[in-house]
């Protein structure tokens, strides 16, 4: 297996990707920027918070961990938390399985392992504009690269300049904004309205529900809602009135 691409439209899908999702970098390179400052504040060492950015790359794992590290909770609770904060993944697997399923096993590995939320949501907003197109995986693999990009460098400067970044920056808005701005356009569709309006209520009526139990809740509350609300397709009817 290559993570090279070998023929030009390899090529061009891996600088589409890059490049679609270059607007947003700033709100992942801030969010990065935060959770190294947060990893260094939270008592690891400089070895453990790169270690830590590079092997985890899950932004909302790792912040919803290092309390309890800081507080020497057990380890088995501390996976669990980040299991549970991590589980919409799940759902994104779920969605692009029919996009990677004929990929070897490793190769979809990978692609798990790059994969996060902006570029989940812009890989899906452009199957929705223009269908199936050729070399999709390497258009994701471009989109998730610049991701990791911004990340890593927002996480490796917070990392190394935590001692000089106050906390009370509120650099944490610029991701937010960035994923409201993703976020908003998938609101097109009354299910997807709907289901986001469910899952916004329920996360925060479960917001101190403990190991951020509230966060899959409201992610089922909200996928459900969304099927309920799909407009059901009346079945054909055959002759002789059989259905």
């Amino acid at each position: 297996m290559s993570w090279r691409p070998r023929t030009d439209g390899e090529r061009a899908a891996f600088r589409d990707g890059f490049r679609d999702l270059i607007p947003v970098g700033p709100g992942t390179f801030a969010w990065g920027l935060v959770t190294g400052v947060a990893m260094v504040k939270s008592g690891l060492t400089l070895a453990q918070a790169v270690g830590m950015t590079v092997l985890v790359f899950a932004g909302s794992a790792q912040l919803s961990s290092l309390p309890l590290i800081a507080a020497a909770s057990p380890v088995w609770v501390i996976v669990l938390t980040a299991l549970v904060v991590n589980l919409r993944f799940v759902i994104y697997a779920a969605a692009m399985r029919n996009e990677f399923k004929q990929h070897s096993h490793h190769r979809r590995l990978w692609l798990g392992y790059f994969t996060g939320d902006v570029g989940f949501v812009i890989f899906m907003e452009k199957l929705k504009r223009d269908g199936s197109f050729p070399h999709k995986d390497w258009y994701f693999f471009g989109g998730s690269a610049a991701n990791w990009v911004f990340w890593q460098i927002g996480s490796l400067i917070g990392i190394f300049a935590a001692a000089f970044i106050p906390t009370a920056w509120g650099l944490e808005l610029a991701g937010m904004l960035a994923l409201l701005a993703l976020m908003i356009p998938l609101c097109s569709t009354r299910p997807a309205l709907i289901g986001t309006i469910v899952a916004s209520i329920v996360a925060v009526l479960t917001y101190h529900f403990p190991m951020k139990l509230g966060l899959p809740i409201a992610v089922a509350c909200g996928i459900t809602a969304a099927i309920l609300s799909e407009p059901r397709r009346a079945r054909p009817v055959a002759p002789g009135g059989a259905s």
